[in-house]
């Protein structure tokens, strides 16, 4: 395993002079010139947070795709074949591929999903100050929040998953990191159920390992590759989008996605999808940019889509549990 720990600093502050406001002397007359008096503020632009990728030199790896992902794994489903890897074994920040996981949990627990839940002060995020539009005080059911949180990346319904799990959020937490160890998912520890925490950590293996299993759970599937969802909020409609545009995009057949970001692991992207009649689990991790991600399923699906299948021997197929031990 290689692990990378670096630190994340602010970087540097640029000061930029802007024009704030124009006022205008005088009474206004049709022959007369207009007189302005330009204020100027200073403003104080702070650069994003560097990725842990990008301070270890990851993005400095250059692969035969061009992709823009310092992380990637593409596996065939059914064979467990690795049809490409790119530092797959390197342990960074996952952001909101974490909720993944915290729903193969609420999912797996049969909690009831009827059951209506309320959105507390708990739930607001005070590590990276994320907006939401799920207010304090908010009631929806179990089931709507874990669909927001799967496809819309909703923080807040995310945190109340696992807050009001039985046994509360320690419980919820000690449960992920079992079913990480139980799913042989060495390099993955989780410390909360959002992923706005950097310490939320794995490797594309162990991504591909947790997408395997979850995308065989028709509930995740079905959240997570919605392309819209709509809830009633006392008097008012709230529709969300999903996060992944090629949800909707009628050339993909997309079982199973979650996207994530937060400053310090950069873009990422888990997909199970069908490319060129074979089930292919991608796993992009601090891709360069929002669109990026994308940009590289594509050029990864173009390039299995030109690989000609070959019959192999059983074997040379491996199983998950080979797959997972190399």
């Amino acid at each position: 395993m290689l692990a990378v720990v670096a630190a994340c600093t602010l970087g540097s502050a640029f000061a930029a002079q802007g024009s704030a406001s124009d006022s205008q002397s005088g009474t206004k007359r049709k022959t007369s010139k207009t007189a302005y008096a330009a204020k100027r503020k200073q403003y104080v632009r702070i650069a994003a947070k560097p990725s842990y990728g990008l301070l270890a030199g990851l993005h400095d790896v250059r692969d035969e795709l061009a992709l823009k992902s310092s992380v990637a794994l593409v596996v065939d489903q059914e064979t467990q074949e690795i049809l490409f890897s790119k530092n797959e074994q390197v342990v960074l920040p996952i952001a909101s591929l974490t909720k993944l996981m915290t729903g193969l949990v609420v999912s797996e627990a049969q909690l009831p999903m009827d059951e209506v839940l309320t959105i507390t002060q708990d739930d607001v995020d005070v590590e990276k100050w994320s907006s939401s539009r799920l207010r304090v005080g908010t009631q929806l059911t179990r089931g709507e929040l874990l669909h927001l949180a799967l496809m819309a990346s909703e923080n807040r319904a995310a945190s109340a998953l696992g807050r009001t799990y039985p046994g509360g959020l320690p419980i919820f937490v000690e449960l992920m990191n079992a079913k990480a160890r139980m799913l042989g998912m060495s390099d993955t520890s989780y410390v909360e159920p959002t992923g706005l925490s950097s310490k939320n950590q794995s490797s594309a293996k162990d991504l591909a390992l947790l997408v395997n299993v979850a995308s065989e759970d028709p509930l995740l599937r079905a959240y997570s590759t919605s392309p819209e969802y709509q809830v009633a909020v006392g008097r008012r409609k709230l529709r969300f989008n999903n996060t992944n545009r090629l949800v909707r995009n009628p050339t993909w057949e997309i079982g199973l996605q979650k996207t994530g970001y937060i400053s310090e692991a950069g873009q990422c992207l888990v997909m199970q999808a069908k490319v060129a009649g074979r089930k292919l689990i991608m796993v992009f991790l601090d891709s360069a940019g929002k669109l990026s991600r994308l940009g590289d399923a594509e050029r990864v699906r173009r390039w299995v889509e030109s690989i000609p299948i070959k019959p192999r021997p059983v074997t040379e197929i491996l199983s998950i549990e080979q797959f997972a031990a190399n």
